[in-house]
């Protein structure tokens, strides 16, 4: 069921997972200002050869974004539902574990840089929030449903 609150909220959650995986997550501004980004997919580094791989940050968000999306059609079995959104969280959680593993890793490896966060970093917080709205609304409906079946 599309028309559900939470199934919106679930959607919004994969459309910012899916933003993150293409946006800038850091940038590092070295003393010349020289300017290295942070991708989900990678690292540009400035004035380099090379450039850097997090193929783990955009993994665990495509997989975020997956779990999210196939967990709006779960709408006939709630507790797996809340069990799947719950468990999107914590990947989310796990997201940012690893965000920061290779935010430091890179640190270290450009001593001389300022790390400012970039925008694609804020938005999994958003989804982790619209996620808890998601497993307040789908308790709500299993209130709703359990109310009724005593009607009966």
């Amino acid at each position: 069921m599309i028309q559900r609150i939470q199934s919106a909220y679930l959607l919004l959650a994969v459309v910012l997972m899916g933003v993150t995986m293409s946006m800038p997550l850091g940038l590092y501004v070295d003393k010349t200002g020289a300017v290295s980004t942070l991708y989900a997919y990678g690292m540009d580094v400035a004035e380099a050869e090379r450039d850097g791989s997090c193929w783990g940050i955009f993994a665990i968000a495509l997989l975020a974004a997956i779990v999210a999306f196939a967990t709006i059609f779960l709408y006939k079995n709630r507790k797996l539902q809340i069990r799947l959104t719950v468990f999107n969280t914590l990947v989310i959680v796990g997201w940012y574990a690893a965000f920061a593993t290779f935010a430091i890793a890179y640190a270290d490896l450009m001593p001389n840089a300022d790390f400012h966060c970039g925008t694609g970093a804020i938005l999994p917080l958003v989804a982790i929030i619209l996620n808890l709205m998601a497993i307040r609304g789908i308790r709500k409906d299993e209130r709703l449903v359990k109310a009724a079946d005593r009607l009966r």
